[in-house]
């Protein structure tokens, strides 16, 4: 088991399409520089077939960092995460719990619940082909499954595949009625069960995702005994609720960030990201919820989702954004003080 992967699984950002693509898990980077960052999934045939290895591409200061592959043919993801491996990544997950309709019909993600045999096959070829860890982020269970049942199937046949980590989803998915947005709130969560199944496994390193939105709730569930959490949507939209303070309550090390220094250091890989003929939009979009529930979050917002689009948009426009916050902040610091 890689032991720095390992332990940064202690606090780990889940991986999310569309969302946490490089700029954005530079930007993560910024706040925590102990939590461990996975890709945006990535399908093996895009790998394999469609030799997209722009996919891959990550920034060195992302360590640790981890590669989520979608797919269902063992020689073909044995191949992707060969793949990954070269291109650096700390870590190698097999996403068997997305229920999207296009992963589907891929024969990849939460369907495979259903077949623990197939998940095994991939995982023991991919764990053949790389030398880094090989871990699986799932679900409870799919459809009409009975999860006390099925996950402990599930996680006997992972285990004896060979895989040390597992990230559960505490809610099973319905493949069928419901959207994959309606799949992540709908169904109940069942946090019990996922503890039960850290009595059953205690040798398996078991992460919880699913419905934490605090620092406070991901150390109760450390508390509780599980060995990590993953949190998704409130580490995007609201970043540095989790991740400025994440090194020093979560890990027990490091000091705290502030979303004004995230900001300062962002402007050198902007001012890069630039000049390799990017846009603005492709990096600010992420750092929309920087200041979220503190003074001036709606003026940054605003001046970045405005300006950032415009033809010569930079870092000026970062700095101003910045500084009329920064100016807001205090503004109402003054008047909540008279």
């Amino acid at each position: 088991m890689n032991r720095a992967a390992c332990s940064a699984a202690r606090l780990s950002v889940a991986p999310m399409m569309d969302w946490t693509d490089r700029h954005c898990r530079y930007l993560h980077r910024q706040m925590s520089k102990r939590a461990l960052l996975y890709t945006e999934m990535v399908t093996a045939p895009a790998l394999v077939r469609g030799r997209a290895m722009h996919l891959l591409d990550h920034d060195p200061s992302e360590h640790p960092v981890a590669l989520q592959l979608g797919g269902s043919d063992p020689a073909e993801l044995a191949e992707a995460a060969y793949l990954g491996a070269q291109a650096g990544y700390d870590e190698i997950n097999l996403n068997v719990g997305c229920p999207s309709d296009r992963v589907q019909s891929g024969a990849f993600g939460a369907v495979l619940m259903k077949d623990a045999a197939l998940v095994a096959r991939c995982i023991a070829a991919m764990r053949r082909a790389v030398d880094v860890d090989v871990t699986v982020k799932c679900r409870i269970g799919v459809d009409d499954q009975t999860p006390e049942e099925v996950l402990p199937e599930f996680l006997s046949r992972m285990v004896g595949a060979g895989v040390e980590r597992v990230t559960v989803h505490a809610r099973k998915a319905w493949l069928d009625g419901l959207s994959p947005k309606e799949n992540r709130d709908i169904p109940p969560l069942d946090y019990p069960l996922v503890h039960r199944m850290k009595e059953l496994f205690p040798n398996l390193h078991i992460s919880l995702n699913g419905g934490i939105n605090t620092l406070g709730a991901a150390q109760a569930a450390l508390d509780a005994g599980l060995d990590g959490v993953m949190i998704g949507r409130a580490a995007y939209h609201q970043p540095s609720e989790i991740l400025c303070q994440a090194d020093r309550r979560i890990f027990g090390a490091g000091s705290d960030t502030t979303p004004e220094t995230v900001v300062l250091a962002m402007l050198p890989y902007i001012e890069a990201h630039l000049e390799a003929g990017g846009k603005l939009a492709q990096v600010t979009r992420h750092m929309l919820g920087l200041f979220a529930g503190r003074p001036g979050a709606r003026l940054w917002r605003r001046v970045l989702s405005e300006g950032a689009h415009h033809t010569g948009a930079g870092t000026e426009l970062v700095q101003d954004a910045l500084e009329q916050t920064m100016t807001q902040s205090t503004l109402a610091a003054q008047a909540c003080a008279v």
